[in-house]
């Protein structure tokens, strides 16, 4: 009776940009007597992992930091890449944009550099924050220009009705 043995070897590597690859070989082969499972078990992991681990050493393309990531003006996109962004829509809410662009511009602030902090803070752009991070955005906006000091602050009201922070 020959019994079979079923081998898998696989390994994934990280690369730099959130990239990654893997590389996986599978055997299978069958044995006359079940006295040798243990030996061949042991020969076959030993020259599959030897044999991945050969390979993937050649990661191929490798994508760089920005990859994906709005082309800059200055550099071109390579013919056959897309840009993933390109006119993106604010993440935000209507009224969060509008207060955004309305700080930059009253305070003639650099778009540039708010675009800088945005992606240093929140690793991304103003445009592509949530809700969430567009507010946080903000009031680094107000802290900036002194603007949350003259801003009348409305007491915050409760799910019933009462007001209170």
């Amino acid at each position: 009776m020959a019994v079979k043995l079923i081998a898998n070897y696989s390994k994934r590597l990280g690369l730099p940009g959130y990239s990654s690859h893997q590389f996986s070989v599978s055997v299978e082969t069958e044995l006359n007597t079940t006295d040798d499972i243990a030996y061949e078990a042991e020969r076959l992991y030993h020259n599959l992992q030897t044999n991945v681990d050969g390979q993937i050493q050649q990661t191929g393309f490798v994508p760089p930091q920005d990859y994906g990531m709005e082309t800059p003006a200055t550099q071109a996109a390579p013919p056959n890449v897309l840009p993933i962004v390109s006119e993106a829509h604010w993440q935000c809410s209507p009224k969060q944009q509008e207060l955004i662009l309305k700080l930059i511009s009253e305070n003639s602030l650099d778009k540039g550099e708010i675009e800088q902090q945005s992606r240093q803070r929140f690793r991304k752009g103003v445009k592509q924050l949530n809700k969430l991070e567009a507010s946080g955005l903000i009031e680094e906006l107000f802290e900036m220009t002194g603007a949350n000091n003259n801003r009348s602050r409305k007491p915050r009201r409760n799910a019933y009705g009462k007001g209170g922070a």
